[in-house]
């Protein structure tokens, strides 16, 4: 008779545990657009938060931003091979290494290297081989 009712007891446990269960509300997956890859760059580069830049120095940095963002996705949607995407984007990363430290001197160029660096690694796994030119 015991285990009578303990058998019962654990099949009305286990019926109302599925039941519950079953009640709960799933919410939908909400439709936010993700920005682009570019876009998500262009967001980074341009912030200049703390670096106290000059009006002509923002202009300058933001027209090289957007030009250095255009050549790094076309460089990456290219038919070419890994290595010639790699030679590609380090050549690019050389290229614009002179140019910001020309426009910022070494101090702001290390401050701001140290900041794009950190706000890029979330976005590393989807540069893939482009993440080589910062």
């Amino acid at each position: 008779m015991n285990k009578l009712k303990f058998i019962l007891g654990f099949a009305l446990l286990f019926a109302l545990a599925s039941a519950a269960d079953a009640q709960v509300v799933k919410p939908n997956k909400m439709n936010i657009p993700e920005m682009d890859l570019s876009t998500q760059l262009s967001g980074i580069l341009n912030n200049t938060d703390g670096l106290d830049l000059t009006a002509d120095q923002k202009d300058k940095l933001m027209m090289n931003n957007s030009s250095f963002v255009d050549q790094l996705m076309d460089i990456s949607k290219s038919d070419k091979s890994d290595d010639d995407k790699k030679t590609a984007f380090l050549g690019l990363k050389n290229n614009r290494t002179q140019f910001l430290t020309s426009l910022l001197g070494n101090e702001l160029f290390k401050k701001y290297s140290g900041k794009i660096l950190k706000s890029i690694k979330p976005l590393k796994s989807k540069l893939g081989l482009a993440a080589l030119a910062f």
